[in-house]
């Protein structure tokens, strides 16, 4: 049995606090997989380096509408791959070594699963048993795989099996001439764009009644709609079984019973298929349970605001988690703001002398307001908030605009480019609530509404104390600032 003082398991978010205040410790970090995590290898940076040159391409294919004569005449589908991941592998590949290298003696890398036997105890895949004083949990998700007939889980992202999940359907050989996206959330509608944009023919199954079903209604009943205009959506549905003939696929749908009774086409035929239905935790392949960790409905560790893994209520002594694998929000910001926290507790709870004796007044709570997101698919959507819904049901006396991009300059200059902007505010306190954007570049215009939900600014001095670029896209914010009503002073 090793001893250490600290293990790690996990290397996304995880990986970054690890620095000089805890040089003096024995640290083991566990990493079955990637160094880098989701976000690195197979999530956030990679597929917007797909993103961004399948809007290139939609943009090529789409210029008439501006008076253009341009047209789109395919992609080099090798030659982006290498080009994104020579980029992505050599910085896994380069902090894989910094951990395991000369250049950090006190760490040990254990490239392999680990699971929990105890609270402070851990078996690898090997069969090593490991303790530790302190352990930061970091392990993050995986891809949810809903279960039909014919589909066999085991041999999904294996090379010759035509079913795929986000963790392998950037890396496949040659670009489908059909793809099913089985999904109507943030991966599936990222992964129809890119795939579209590039002249795959993309077909997505969304249970539900509407795309990006979690965000506002409103907005999100926009995005359903102009989504629809250009790509194949069923709605309502969902995969009965598959069937596998050679190198292809076939589906076979059925109705969900969301959207009550829906046309569907009895089969779908497909080069791939894209399983996009969401990611849970690895709270089970992990033993969390039996380490006496609670573990939340929805799969996630159960942490306090000091990001402490709790066991019936209370803080395990010297054990955080951060990330996927117990935020409720699954999205690199939020994880590296967790890991600075957990990097700052540990610190402290180091340098008081036993796991657990860290002064509370000491701690540094977690800070989820005015937590922001975007898709980054066509049209681009962003968020920050409450929607409406949740405003009303907060009690809140609300007061909301919802303004066009075709209202401003710059909306003109996009030739009536659809989009609007969503705001909620508080009628009397004149503070912003939420944001909900449906429209080009709106993970970049929603910036300065994040800016001041996370500073308090009332919505009308934001709009009317600061000059607005004319005539910039943001004036579409500025406007809708504007048009909130709010109670006399």
């Amino acid at each position: 049995m090793t001893h250490f003082d600290l293990l790690l398991i996990g290397t996304g978010s995880g990986n970054m606090f690890l620095d000089d205040r805890f040089s003096g410790l024995k640290v083991a970090i566990a990493e079955e997989w990637h160094f880098g995590g989701t976000c690195l290898n197979v999530g956030c940076i990679p597929t917007k380096m797909f993103v961004y040159p399948a809007m290139l391409a939609e943009h090529a294919a789409d210029a008439g509408r501006y008076n253009l004569s341009t047209d789109f005449h395919g992609v080099d589908w090798p030659a982006l791959q290498k080009r994104i991941f020579d980029r992505v592998d050599a910085i896994e590949a380069g902090g894989r070594d910094y951990r395991s290298g000369d250049r950090q003696p006190h760490v040990t890398v254990l490239p392999e699963h680990v699971h929990f036997t105890g609270q402070k105890t851990v078996s690898t895949a090997s069969g090593e048993q490991i303790t530790s004083d302190r352990i930061v949990i970091a392990a993050g998700a995986s891809p949810v795989i809903p279960e039909a007939e014919g589909l066999d889980p085991q041999l999904i992202d294996t090379d010759g099996y035509p079913v795929f999940t986000s963790n392998s359907i950037m890396r496949m050989p040659r670009l489908p001439e059909r793809l099913v996206i089985i999904g109507s959330g943030i991966i599936a509608m990222e992964f129809a764009h890119v795939f579209a944009g590039f002249g795959t023919e993309v077909t997505v199954i969304a249970r539900g009644p509407r795309l990006l079903g979690s965000i506002d209604e409103e907005v999100s009943d926009e995005f359903t709609e102009l989504f629809e205009r250009s790509h194949r959506v069923h709605r309502g549905a969902e995969v009965s079984s598959y069937r596998f003939t050679g190198d292809r696929v076939t589906v076979t749908l059925k109705a969900s019973g969301r959207l009550g009774d829906v046309d569907l086409p009895p089969e779908l035929d497909a080069d791939a298929v894209l399983i996009a239905t969401g990611r849970t935790p690895n709270t089970s392949s992990l033993h969390a349970s039996i380490a006496g960790f609670d573990v939340l409905d929805d799969s996630r560790l159960r942490v306090d605001a000091q990001q402490r893994v709790l066991s019936d209520g209370e803080p395990v002594p010297g054990v955080f988690a951060l990330g996927d694998i117990s935020s409720p929000h699954q999205l690199k910001h939020v994880a590296n703001h967790e890991a600075n926290v957990v990097g700052d507790n540990l610190a402290v709870d180091v340098a008081a002398g036993e796991p657990g004796s860290g002064a509370e007044a000491d701690l540094t709570a977690v800070n989820h307001d005015a937590v922001p997101g975007a898709v980054f698919t066509s049209p681009q959507v962003a968020y920050v908030g409450m929607t409406e819904r949740e405003a009303r049901d907060a009690g809140h006396e609300v007061t909301v605009k919802v303004q066009k991009y075709s209202d401003v300059a710059y909306g003109w200059a996009m030739a009536d480019d659809p989009g609007i902007v969503k705001i909620i505010a508080d009628r009397r306190s004149r503070r912003i609530l939420g944001a909900h954007i449906v429209g080009h570049e709106a993970s970049m215009i929603v910036q300065p509404l994040i800016q001041a939900m996370a500073f308090g600014q009332a919505a009308d001095e934001m709009a009317a104390r600061q000059y607005w670029i004319h005539p910039a896209l943001p004036e579409v914010i500025e406007n809708a600032l504007l048009g909130l009503e709010f109670d006399a002073h």
